[in-house]
């Protein structure tokens, strides 16, 4: 090495990528790195903070690092999916079915309140103001009985209108059968049907139906079974057609085919009818069967339901009030001779 003295950053390399050729003083002590060493003016450093925020720029000078500009585009606007509009639409839904059901609960709550002190007037059969008897009965599904079971309810009173109809009709084809081929039997059994049945059906088996959701009573759950299942067998014979015993069915239908095609398809539209009308009778029997089972109804129940009912009857007690009177008067008779 010579005796100069040699300043590495003056190599051409390092001058090239500062872009800056600094002059090295010839004394090495007297060199200051902080003095200016060019014309060049320095800038102070500012402290990048709240009162100095930071500049940013697209295409910053050689030397400095570039900073990547902020996006400043506003955030997507919020569109909901149709998954959420259908949920939405399904919890309205659910929303108002829950409102309607406290309704319907508040308002049988309040008929229940009033039930000691509001003696409701009869309503069933619905009768005009002007006839000459007034109606029998107070009947308001939607009041009396729960709400769970009224659909039931009310599909056993329209089948038993559409019991009504039936027998309507039935009467209608035995006529036409009358006329035309004899068989007088058959007429008179079908109006007999239609006078006795359609009052009995009501009494027997749809109040006992009615009585049993109302106030869950297993007596009146064996009733219903009771009449209700030899009914539907009368109408399994009807839709059948065997002679004599005032149904118009299968069999008459089928016979009168080649002589009377008119009165056959009139019989055989009667045979549908009487067999739609058994068919929903079974698929009942067992729905309201599958109700039954799982209810606390028995026959244990039933039987004393009867017999408490039997002794709370006011008849049987003015009967067993009256046989007790004549029993002690005659034991008195007995002892003064």
């Amino acid at each position: 090495m010579s005796g100069e003295e040699t300043n590495p950053f003056a190599d051409p390399a390092v001058t090239q990528v500062t872009g800056q050729t600094r002059q090295t003083p010839s004394n090495f002590e007297d060199y200051n790195p902080f003095a200016d060493t060019g014309n060049q003016s320095r800038v102070p450093p500012q402290v990048r903070g709240a009162s100095h925020p930071p500049q940013y720029r697209d295409d910053p000078p050689s030397g400095e690092p570039a900073i990547i500009k902020p996006v400043s585009e506003p955030p997507p606007t919020y569109t909901p999916s149709a998954s959420q509009s259908v949920n939405q639409q399904d919890l309205q839904k659910r929303q108002q079915e829950l409102e309607r059901k406290a309704a319907e609960l508040q308002e049988r709550e309040q008929a229940l309140r009033n039930v000691g002190t509001d003696v409701r007037a009869n309503n069933w059969p619905p009768l005009p103001a002007k006839c000459c008897f007034g109606p029998c009965f107070y009947q308001d599904i939607s009041v009396e009985i729960p709400i769970e079971f009224q659909k039931t309810v009310r599909t056993m009173y329209y089948l038993w209108m559409f019991y009504f109809c039936v027998l309507c009709l039935n009467v209608i084809g035995a006529f036409a059968m009358f006329i035309t081929v004899g068989g007088g039997t058959t007429f008179g059994f079908a109006l007999l049907a239609l006078v006795l049945f359609t009052p009995l059906s009501f009494l027997c088996w749809f109040r006992p139906l009615y009585k049993a959701f109302r106030s869950d009573s297993s007596f009146s759950f064996m009733v219903f079974f009771f009449v209700f299942f030899f009914q539907t067998i009368i109408s399994i014979l009807y839709a059948i057609g065997i002679p004599g015993i005032g149904g118009c069915g299968f069999i008459q239908g089928i016979n009168n085919i080649d002589s009377h095609l008119a009165l056959a398809i009139c019989v055989l539209i009667v045979a549908v009818l009487h067999t739609i009308y058994a068919l929903v009778s079974v698929l009942m029997i067992l729905k309201i069967h599958k109700i039954y089972r799982n209810s606390d109804a028995s026959f244990a129940k039933a039987q004393e339901e009867f017999a408490h009912g039997v002794v709370r009857n006011e008849y049987v007690q003015s009967a067993a009030t009256s046989a007790a009177t004549t029993a002690a008067k005659q034991s008195l008779r007995g002892n003064r001779y």
